[in-house]
């Protein structure tokens, strides 16, 4: 479900209409428009917070954006602008799709959010506190943005247990399989790559020339599994029946969001195999 619901709430990083939204109310710039849209459910909060649920920022790089972004706009417009967006996107991408067809989807994708636990989850709390929309790709949105923010705090919970910073974390990501280019970007410097990547080979994660070791794979992979885990409540709620209805529904949303995600971003987004 991950892999359907996940590309309906990136295209607010992706699509032209949800920069030229944020950069409408003042925040220009790439990262002005990220830091204030994902951070706004939080209120005018300062970098600190950010840097520890965001995870994998460097905390310079959120500091450059927070809290000064809320000199440009306050956090209930950095909302609008947001939800403006990534409805603007939405409609542009399913426009062959019948109104009935979202308005099922919406409403199932809302049950599994309402039925999602939200102790110790922080992004996911505070955007299943925001009202629900009043169209059906707002609601859409909306409820597809709790679930994907509901799993991305168990995964940071996952990391941690596991004994993982942020930066070894991308730089196991890279020694695996993502291009090293598209993870530099968050802001860490070079030394601090070299430092994590030397705590991994002592750890027995990366071998002495950095490539992945059993050991590591097997790590990772017990990550992802107990990611799934606490991502599953939400699916519980739902039902099989009803997860398996809302997955057709989202089949021709999440392929025709995948027309604007790159295929190399950091999400790492597998294309659909049905």
């Amino acid at each position: 479900m991950w892999t359907h619901v996940e590309p309906v709430h990136a295209i607010t990083y992706f699509h032209p209409r949800a920069r030229a939204a944020t950069e409408a109310i003042g925040l220009r710039g790439y990262w002005r428009g990220y830091f204030a849209g994902r951070a706004a459910p939080l209120g005018a909060v300062d970098a600190a917070p950010v840097t520890a649920v965001f995870f994998t920022f460097a905390p310079p790089m959120v500091g450059r954006a927070l809290p000064a972004v809320w000199q440009l706009a306050a956090p209930e417009e950095a909302l609008r602008a947001r939800l403006t967006g990534a409805v603007q996107a939405l409609a542009e991408l399913t426009y062959e799709l019948p109104e009935a067809h979202l308005a099922e989807a919406a409403e199932l994708l809302e049950v599994a959010a309402v039925g999602a636990d939200t102790a110790g989850r922080v992004l996911g709390a505070a955007n299943a506190a925001l009202p629900r929309g009043d169209y059906p790709l707002a609601r859409l949105w909306q409820a597809a943005t709790t679930l994907r923010e509901h799993r991305g705090d168990g995964h940071v919970a996952a990391l941690v247990a596991a004994g993982l910073d942020p930066v070894e974390t991308l730089a196991f990501r890279v020694a695996q399989d993502r291009p090293e280019e598209h993870l530099l970007g968050r802001g860490w410097t070079g030394d601090e790559w070299a430092q994590a990547r030397a705590r991994l080979v002592d750890r027995g994660w990366l071998t002495d020339g950095g490539a992945p070791t059993e050991v590591g794979d097997a790590g990772l992979r017990a990550v992802e599994d107990a990611t799934d885990r606490a991502a599953a409540r939400p699916w519980l709620a739902l039902g099989p029946d009803g997860t398996e209805r809302l997955r057709e529904l989202l089949v021709p949303v999440a392929r025709a969001c995948h027309t604007v995600i790159p295929t190399d971003s950091p999400i790492g987004l597998p294309a659909l195999s049905s």
